[in-house]
């Protein structure tokens, strides 16, 4: 049975490929402005995870309480 993995089999060959890739797509300049924008975006990620997971909290500790 075949499995699908998300980086499964990915090598160093393959990472410097990809690397390469995006430097000539994107140029070096543009490169840390990309990442800057995705570091942002994680960070906005984690913090609506948070904030859905302290509902959460709230919500069981409410329904304890009944």
């Amino acid at each position: 049975m075949n499995h699908l993995l998300l980086f499964g089999s990915v090598g160093a060959t393959e990472v410097i490929i990809v690397a390469l890739v995006v430097l000539l797509l994107f140029g070096g300049k543009k490169i840390p402005e990309l990442m800057k924008g995705i570091g942002k975006g994680v960070k906005s990620f984690k913090d609506g995870m948070k904030g859905v997971e302290d509902d959460i909290k709230e919500a069981n500790k409410e329904e304890e309480k009944k």
